[in-house]
């Protein structure tokens, strides 16, 4: 099988796939008579023909080794995932190659942590590390087809990276 090492998140390194969703150094404004700290506009959703929606999903974590047989794209809009607790997940995306997914890259997130996965973006689906698996998934709402899957022929092994 072949294997991949988890990273941390970091903007820069998920820049090619999409937003990281995180607080900034500092707050953009202070509001709620000072009491609230606002990180202004962390993610831009990308919908086409449709308008952006807010639910809510429930995944069954996952434990390291992870073996990634498939992965999926949306080309109708982002997909922004908001964990609703404090626990880590794993973020795996991959380059386009021909239509197919490349070599995957497999993130860690921090607490607090979430992303915006680019519209037409190889990932893989939902993996929460801990329970609850709980999350506000921000995405497109709207008619046409918008899930791509492909399934490996030989499957990768998402490991610890330390």
């Amino acid at each position: 099988m072949r294997r991949i090492a988890h990273h941390p998140l970091s903007a820069k390194a998920f820049a090619p796939f999409g937003e990281m969703i995180a607080r900034r150094p500092a707050p953009d404004k202070i509001i709620n008579q000072g009491l609230c700290e606002r990180h202004h506009d962390l993610a831009a959703p990308d919908i086409v023909d449709g308008r952006a929606g807010i639910s809510l999903f429930n995944a069954t974590p996952r434990a390291l080794p992870y073996r990634l047989d498939m992965m999926e794209r949306h080309p109708l809009g982002s997909q922004a995932f908001l964990p609703m607790t404090l626990a880590p997940f794993l973020v795996i995306v991959a380059p386009d190659e021909n239509g197919a997914p490349g070599c995957p890259l497999a993130f860690r997130t921090a607490p607090g942590e979430g992303v915006n996965i680019g519209r037409n973006i190889w990932h893989g689906v939902l993996t929460p590390l801990e329970a609850p698996g709980l999350f506000a998934v921000v995405d497109r709402i709207g008619p046409g087809d918008n899930l791509e899957e492909h399934w490996f022929d030989q499957p990768w092994e998402i490991i610890d990276g330390g």
